[in-house]
């Protein structure tokens, strides 16, 4: 029996409340308030009350609660990624929410939005690798896709492995080696060449596996011909396209979500061209620095080309916040520059890329160019070049 229970059955009893109070080891403050609670509450204050406060200060509000499921049910409906960082997203760049990833994964939980998948591998198990400037790697495969019809027929796909950018997606009745040589020189035609590929072991796209019977396919006499590195995933290690193959995982889910399925390689073609539009250009990528798009991350660094891969000027890029002052910090031959962008950029993350003493900053979620300047080595601080106070328009 609790000591609640004993003392409210004591007083009860007739006993005082001094006397109760020494013999069960409270205060006479507390057993009158114990008598109070049983007087308005009966029994229930037999039971320890919740010392939980009533209201948080901390909660997230109710409105933020809804927005997050009805993003949620958005993106879903629509065949996008719906994770708690996309959301999160979302939340930053059009409704100017900023809410963690726990807060809305907890959101989402507590909705019954989530499935447990206890038995996924961890992302940190994996080992993964970055081509360190657009147009570095270019990776491909072709997938299949069912029409309304019931006809099956193939997606090609020409991705860059920097920035997740999808450079060419074509559907087609069937694949062959001059189709993927086609989309080849029409992604170059509008990109510009790059530096190597990655694609697996497919005879449209090599013939090493094939016992050196009818030479190289068109694809790789053409690759040769640009001085381009091929390069091929190693049998029965489909990992190593991993890219290429999440994208068309990506691509098929946000296809099948469309309301009217095609019926015809033109109409899957338009629905494709819709997907690499809003794919490239507004669906933020969970792999990008700060959540950018891919298109973003296409256009904010220089771009490689074959037999550039080695330089004499010194090239790095730099990933920095803009501080309260408005200044982002830069070494140059072991000397800490201080770098001015603006108060109005205070707090907002930038990638730095330097070329010897050439510079641009960029937004590293919009791809906006903030500043371009030449570094001036002689001195510490490196001005704007604005005057101070308001700017005329």
């Amino acid at each position: 029996m609790s000591k609640r229970r004993l003392v409210i059955t004591a007083v009860l009893a007739g006993q005082s409340q001094s006397e109760v109070a020494r013999t069960y080891g409270v205060s006479q403050g507390w057993i009158s308030k114990l008598m109070a609670r049983y007087r308005a509450e009966g029994e229930q204050a037999f039971e320890p009350r919740s010392r939980r406060p009533a209201t948080s200060t901390n909660a997230t509000p109710q409105a933020t609660v809804d927005l997050v499921l009805q993003l949620r049910d958005q993106l879903s409906t629509q065949g996008l990624d719906a994770g708690a960082e996309t959301i999160g997203w979302h939340l930053r760049h059009h409704h100017d929410i900023t809410t963690s990833r726990a807060t809305i994964n907890r959101i989402l939980t507590r909705a019954g939005r989530v499935v447990p998948e206890p038995k996924k591998r961890p992302k940190s198990s994996y080992i993964r690798f970055e081509a360190e400037q657009p147009n570095e790697t270019w990776q491909s495969d072709f997938t299949h896709y069912r029409l309304v019809t019931g006809r099956d027929v193939e997606i090609l796909t020409w991705l860059d492995d920097h920035s997740r950018c999808a450079l060419h997606i074509s559907a087609h009745t069937r694949v062959t080696g001059p189709i993927v040589l086609a989309a080849f020189q029409a992604a170059i035609d509008e990109h510009g060449c790059p530096a190597s590929t990655l694609t697996d072991n497919g005879m449209v796209f090599t013939t090493r596996l094939a016992g050196g019977r009818g030479g190289k396919n068109a694809l790789e006499t053409h690759l040769a011909a640009l001085g381009v590195t091929q390069k091929n995933s190693r049998p029965a290690h489909p990992t190593t396209c991993g890219k290429v193959e999440r994208f068309q995982q990506t691509m098929k889910k946000w296809l099948r979500a469309q309301p009217e399925q095609p019926a015809t390689v033109q109409a899957l073609q338009t629905l494709i061209d819709d997907f690499r539009d809003e794919y490239n250009n507004r669906r933020p990528h969970r792999s990008l620095p700060h959540r950018a798009t891919p298109a973003t991350a296409y256009t904010a660094r220089p771009k490689a080309a074959p037999g550039t891969t080695t330089t004499t000027t010194h090239e790095r890029v730099r990933t920095d916040k803009i501080d309260k002052s408005g200044v982002v910090t830069l070494r140059h031959h072991g000397r800490l520059h201080h770098i001015g962008v603006g108060r109005p950029y205070a707090g907002t993350y930038v990638l730095l890329l330097v070329q010897d003493l050439e510079i641009r900053i960029i937004n590293a979620a919009t791809g906006e160019l903030l500043r371009e300047l030449t570094l001036d080595p002689t001195r510490d601080y490196q001005p704007t070049g604005r005057k101070p106070g308001p700017q005329k328009q």
